[in-house]
């Protein structure tokens, strides 16, 4: 074979390998950026006793909201190769609204390196997660369990 055929080969698999793994940097980063499945199972493994209700996800992935069974919420958070997980205990937080109806920022008592402003896709996920803390809030104020309205907003009479 020539040398050119040779070097030219060569080139041709340097291309490819370069390609495919800044394709597979690129998907690694994207994917643990807004992992529901993996705050899942990280949340269930720092608090095997909770059962987790429903989950949202701040817009640009780095923190995961939980509502839990019991009416309480937790937060996951991710810093850089670990994620660290926060039961929010009822009474524990204060959360102040953002000029952006869209987010809001919270200040968690018990764990301060957790708290921080949040912002959400939208303004009803904002509300949504905000509205979990309020009844983790009101639910440690009145000692009650909450009531759960299957998620239907409560209307006023």
């Amino acid at each position: 074979m020539s040398p050119v055929i040779v070097w030219s080969i060569f080139f041709a698999l340097a291309l490819g390998l370069a390609y495919y793994a800044t394709r597979m940097a690129k998907l690694n980063g994207e994917e643990g950026d807004n992992d529901l499945g993996l705050a899942i199972v990280e949340f269930g493994k720092a608090f095997p006793g909770e059962a987790i209700r429903s989950l949202r996800s701040t817009a640009d992935g780095k923190a995961i909201f939980v509502r839990l069974h019991d009416g309480k919420a937790g937060i996951m958070r991710a810093h850089r190769h670990h994620n660290a997980c926060h039961l929010i205990e009822p009474g524990r937080a204060r959360i102040t609204p953002l000029a952006d109806s869209k987010g809001f920022a919270a200040e968690f008592f018990d764990s301060p390196t957790q708290s921080g402003t949040f912002v959400f896709k939208n303004e009803q996920e904002a509300a949504e997660v905000s509205l979990w803390l309020l009844d983790n809030y009101l639910t440690a104020e009145s000692g009650e369990k909450p009531v759960d309205t299957g998620g239907a907003p409560a209307s006023a009479h």
